[in-house]
Parts: structure tokens; sequence; C-alpha cells
């Protein structure tokens, strides 16, 4: 570290690495608050060049969001992963209802429990229609849809 309290140009890349690892920071603005909280004051056209650098891509985390990820972290996720996620954090319950699975949610976060339903492609899932804190999901039969309740409840924490 420089006398001035400025980050020498490898120890900044190192706190950006680390910052964009434990946080999620989605634009170049908040990378360069995040810099700024840690004492270490930069301009945007530094921050753009460390991102390059660095080789840092714009991701999503599991409520679509966008985020910066290092290139080892940009993996592909396992759909059903990301759905057992979200349904763990932000699931409340899970009851059937006809041929219809009704899921509360928080708040805001039925969009994303839809969307991870949506992309896992269930063979017992005909669609889903989500709201702000409650979602619908689609089955043939009541039969189907009483086997999905149990298999989503089971993600439930």
């Amino acid at each position: 570290m420089q006398l001035d309290g400025q980050l020498g140009k490898r120890e900044r890349l190192r706190l950006i690495g680390s910052l964009v690892t434990r946080k999620r920071i989605g634009t170049q603005l908040e990378l360069r608050d995040e810099l700024a909280a840690a004492g270490c004051r930069v301009t945007q056209a530094t921050i753009s060049r460390d991102i390059r650098e660095l080789g840092l891509e714009k991701g999503k985390d599991t409520l679509g969001r966008p985020r910066y990820v290092a290139p080892h972290r940009a993996r592909k996720t396992d759909p059903r992963e990301t759905l057992a996620a979200v349904l763990a954090q932000f699931g409340r319950r899970a009851t059937p209802a006809e041929n219809l699975v009704v899921i509360v949610a928080e708040l805001g976060t039925a969009p994303a429990i839809g969307r991870s339903i949506d992309r896992i492609e269930h063979r017992l899932v005909v669609g889903t229609v989500a709201g702000d804190d409650t979602l619908l999901v689609i089955a043939r039969t009541a039969a189907d849809a009483k086997s999905l309740a149990r298999e989503f409840s089971g993600l439930l924490r």
C-alpha cells in the first residue's frame, strides 16, 4: 500500500477480485463505491480497465440480478441447484389445489422461483404464472400437482 492511502495496481486488482467474489456488485458505480468504502478512490476509466484486465464477466445471481463474476466462477449452474437455492431461501410453502401448485414466497421473489422452475423443464410442469409473492405452477392433473407440491415442499426450509 502506498503512503497516500491509494492501493497499488496489484493490490487494487486483488481487492476488486475479493469484492466481486464476496458481494453482488452489478455495475461499475457499485464497484467504485465499494472500493471507496475500502479506502481506494479510482476513476471510472481505471475501473473499466481493471475489469477488462481481470476478465470479469457479467453474470446473474440466483434472483436474476446482474453481477460481476470472475471467469473461473462463471460456470453454468445446474438449474435444479438454482431452484433448490431459491426455494430454500425464499419459498414459504407449496400447496396443491386441483391441477395447480400454489407457492407462497417472500415479496418480490416469485418471478425468480418461476423462472427457476421453467428452466428445469420438469416433465410434470405445463407452465408457471408469477405475481410478487405467489407463484402458480400448472400441472396436467391433480395427481401431478400433489407430486410437485411434495417435491417443492421438500426443498423449502
